[in-house]
């Protein structure tokens, strides 16, 4: 069925707008909030065409679609709002803040606040490490085209990211502690500036960019608690011109002497770590990295990689980490093949065959909630694969020039195009035989 009659068979079986308080959704899902939940024929949504899993996140129904359909669908329920009179019915906002909040633990909340940082950075990485994946391609193909005009502002198209990334993350690094997202630019800019090449403190040579991101975030969450400091004693009349005045000495001064020094070393340390691991340990880290990423997305930590992801790509050009990690979703193809060769109820078949293309794609929450996690042991199968094809990716020490994507899609921003593909195929396979070694419980076909 096309995406209105989708819409409307869920708007029927949710109770109508009676009994809806609030719609929205996420990239996947379309989220609802009813007002009594016995009314809710969820088990009938389940069998719909086009739906992939129901999750109930307490209190807040969350019905799986997929990317784009998502959208498309919470665009017509709010359709068919509009036109039984409903037009301003909630987002759900405040529940679903209640329901983050609830579900947080220190750890978890300072990681958000990382990835908020840098995850509205990842459409840049994407395109720019698409570009210079496919502009790289082409060369080694044609060697002859590297002299072209067109190739070289190519070039430089896929670089642009990495330029002007300090700037990026220094605006939102402000913005997420509270500070004037301009000045945390400007910090940024200082400690990233050529000229600092030039200059000598104390028998040392500064270095433009040391310790990158690392060293960015620190001084924008610096300068922004200085100048929310500085807005409470500065009185009104003075703030606009002294608060991003000292703001700036006092944050920039502590930036040059303490906080670049300090963040170049941790951002050396984690570089040394990462890269060594994988080096020294090969494919025993990658097999680990890759079968224990699926519970760490699911735990919600996996946020924390992002700006060792992000400083990699500074520092070397590509992470190393990306194609281990983007097993774990090749995995997750591999084991719901499995089930779907195995099951005999249509439905399951029916989900599978949907979710698929989009897991193949990089997208892998169709699949873990629809298929594998609900099932559980072909959740296990699923990071046996992953972590067989890390094992694999780790051997050969692939990197990936961008972050945001997986699946096939990734295989153009790496530096070993036929590698990677073998390794995607090492964990489809290796997650299709645990799930069959491991089996599963058959639900049984339901009317």
């Amino acid at each position: 069925m096309d995406n209105k009659d989708l819409a409307r068979k869920i708007y029927e079986l949710l109770g109508r707008s009676e009994n809806l308080s609030a719609v929205t959704n996420c990239m996947t899902r379309l989220r609802v909030q009813l007002k009594n939940k016995e009314i809710a024929a969820l088990d009938e949504i389940k069998k719909i065409e086009g739906v992939s899993g129901i999750f109930d996140n307490d209190g807040e129904i969350q019905i799986i679609l997929g990317p784009g359909k998502a959208s498309k669908v919470t665009d017509e329920v709010r359709e068919i709002l509009k036109s039984e009179g409903r037009p301003k019915i909630g987002d759900g906002k405040a529940l679903h803040e209640e329901i983050r909040a609830k579900n947080s633990t220190p750890v978890k909340l300072f990681f958000k606040k990382i990835a908020a940082i840098f995850i509205p950075l990842i459409p840049g990485f994407i395109a720019c490490g698409l570009i210079t994946g496919c502009t790289g391609l082409a060369i080694k193909i044609f060697p002859e085209i590297a002299a072209y005009p067109i190739v070289q502002l190519l070039a430089i198209a896929g670089n642009a990211v990495f330029w002007g990334m300090n700037l990026f993350v220094g605006r939102n690094a402000a913005e997420v502690f509270g500070g004037s997202p301009i000045l945390g630019g400007v910090l940024a800019a200082i400690i990233s500036h050529p000229g600092l090449a030039q200059i000598t403190l104390n028998d040392t040579t500064l270095v433009p960019g040391r310790g990158g991101v690392i060293s960015v975030v620190m001084i924008a969450a610096l300068g922004a608690y200085v100048e929310k400091y500085l807005r409470k004693i500065i009185p009104e009349m003075f703030e606009l011109f002294l608060t991003p005045f000292f703001t700036i000495l006092f944050a920039g001064a502590a930036a040059i002497f303490i906080l670049q020094p300090l963040g170049g070393v941790l951002s050396d340390a984690i570089g040394a770590a990462v890269t060594g691991s994988i080096e020294k340990g090969g494919a025993v880290t990658g097999f680990v990295l890759g079968g224990f990423w699926l519970p760490l997305v699911m735990a919600g930590i996996h946020q924390a990689f992002t700006p060792v992801h992000v400083d990699l790509l500074a520092r070397y050009g590509v992470t190393i980490l990306l194609p281990i990690l983007a097993m774990a979703g090749a995995g997750q193809v591999g084991a719901s093949l499995a089930v779907y060769f195995k099951t005999k109820n249509k439905f399951l078949k029916k989900t599978i065959a949907s979710a698929l293309p989009v897991g193949i794609m990089g997208i892998g929450e169709p699949l873990i909630y629809g298929v594998t996690f609900p099932l559980g042991r072909p959740f296990i199968g699923a990071c046996i694969g992953g972590a067989f094809g890390g094992a694999f990716q780790a051997s050969f020490g692939v990197g990936a020039a961008t972050l945001g994507i997986s699946g096939l899609p990734l295989s153009a921003a790496t530096n070993n195009i036929p590698i990677y593909l073998a390794g995607v195929l090492i964990a489809y396979v290796a997650g299709f035989a645990a799930t069959r070694i491991l089996g599963f419980d058959d639900p049984e076909e339901t009317e």
